[in-house]
């Protein structure tokens, strides 16, 4: 990959030729309804649980100035709707996808938003800091990512987190494959060329290496999302190791997984595998490099990134010591907990349906289950292990559930109480 920076005639044409695809194919497909999501973020814990994610250590705040850099037909009306308190600027390169946007603004009066027909590149002339910045499969359409990120740093407040998604390079294989085929047929997006595209991949073997991606793609048969995956003017796609390079070179470090489970040597069948134990020593980069290779299949990947300057401790969690005790655990969105046909000597299974690979279940035996059900988003962990777990032993089963509760993404962690504040059991 090339990372010079493009000259400036030939970025802008590179901006022209993926606005004028977006202009033609808007994705992803608009929405002209947001009440399913008005409901979903109408749960104040499901707020608190995506904001330590990012702050572990802080106290909320709901009055946040967030950019959505590369919004699309409706992501900044659903970022406006689920943070009302939060002023929400949203860029594009693509007017018919900010037009879709104010269609929804108009109808949800979202008055927090602010949208702007701009480059990423470009995003420092709004002259604004940001204190979250959400830009999800956009970065890797750019002529030179580099450019866009150092871009979007520019404007991150010092203590502020960005959440980002590019492609992963291995599960892509068969699109990639795909792609440069389309590119050999010339096929366009027109209405003749997309509706022989479809029955082609209906058509295709089961075996072959884009076949995992149809069956697991909700709405990849659908014209805009088929353009998008496969004829796309510009993609890229980042391995774990070259994510990680990609964020130290343009000043960037790496603070967490979204959803981490998939790339820990401790959770799903890579616990089981012969590997386990060498794969849990390594340093956390090369364990998620490596298990990134030993699953094969991931297709992306959805992450939290902070500036390399940034003070303190970007992602305190730690098991060790005894800072743990003042925990608060917050049960993520999209957890389920299962009570039929279950595993022996299990009463219970927890799921994260955010995970796209199936092995990724927790099983929950009867101690454990007394210590999930006394998770309410307020008792500290300590203060738990006074209700269910009183001896020592019991405290060390329980600190082994909590940190796979963490390692499997069932819980986020409010770590802003300071020990000086421990107080009775709630």
């Amino acid at each position: 990959m090339n990372h010079t920076e493009p000259r400036a005639g030939s970025q802008t044409a590179a901006t022209d030729e993926v606005r004028d695809f977006y202009e033609q194919m808007p994705y992803p497909a608009p929405l002209t309804s947001l009440d399913e999501h008005r409901e979903l973020y109408k749960n104040p814990v499901r707020r608190r649980a995506q904001f330590h994610l990012m702050w572990p250590t802080e106290q909320p705040r709901g009055d946040q100035e967030i950019l959505v850099a590369g919004c699309g037909t409706s992501q900044a009306a659903r970022y406006a709707l689920q943070e009302p308190a939060a002023r929400i600027t949203a860029i594009d390169v693509s007017e018919t996808s900010l037009r879709h946007t104010r269609d929804l603004q108009r109808k949800y009066a979202l008055d927090n938003l602010e949208l702007h027909q701009l480059p990423i590149e470009r995003v420092q002339e709004l002259g604004r800091s940001f204190d979250l910045i959400v830009c999800t499969g956009v970065l890797h359409h750019l002529a030179d990512p580099d450019v866009g990120l150092r871009a979007l740093r520019e404007v991150l407040s010092p203590h502020g987190a960005m959440r980002l998604m590019v492609y992963a390079p291995y599960g892509r294989a068969g699109i990639y494959m795909l792609q440069e085929y389309c590119r050999l047929l010339r096929i366009s997006t027109s209405e003749h060329d997309l509706r022989d595209l479809g029955a082609t991949l209906e058509a295709l073997p089961a075996d072959h290496p884009v076949s995992g991606v149809l069956r697991r793609a909700k709405d990849f048969r659908r014209p805009e999302a088929m353009a998008d995956a496969l004829l796309h003017p510009r993609d890229r796609a980042y391995s774990v190791p070259a994510l990680y390079a990609w964020l130290e070179r343009c000043g960037m470090s790496f603070g967490r997984w979204i959803e981490q489970a998939s790339y820990l040597a401790q959770c799903g069948w890579v616990a089981r595998s012969p590997h386990a134990a060498h794969l849990a020593s390594l340093p956390p980069r090369l364990q998620h490099a490596a298990v990134e290779l030993l699953r094969g299949t991931m297709v992306s990947h959805s992450f939290i990134a902070y500036r390399n300057d940034r003070s303190g401790d970007t992602q305190p969690i730690t098991f060790s010591g005894d800072g743990w005790r003042d925990y608060i655990p917050i049960t993520r969105p999209g957890t389920v907990c299962v009570r039929e046909r279950l595993p022996a000597g299990s009463i219970a299974v927890l799921i994260n349906r955010a995970h796209t690979f199936t092995d990724l279940i927790l099983t929950v035996d009867p101690f454990e289950d007394r210590l999930l059900s006394a998770i309410d988003g307020k008792r500290t962990l300590a203060e738990i292990l006074q209700v269910v777990a009183k001896d020592a032993g019991n405290e060390c089963r329980a600190l082994g559930f909590f940190e796979r509760l963490w390692q499997y993404d069932q819980v986020a962690f409010d770590a802003s109480r300071k020990p000086q504040e421990r107080g009775a059991v709630v």
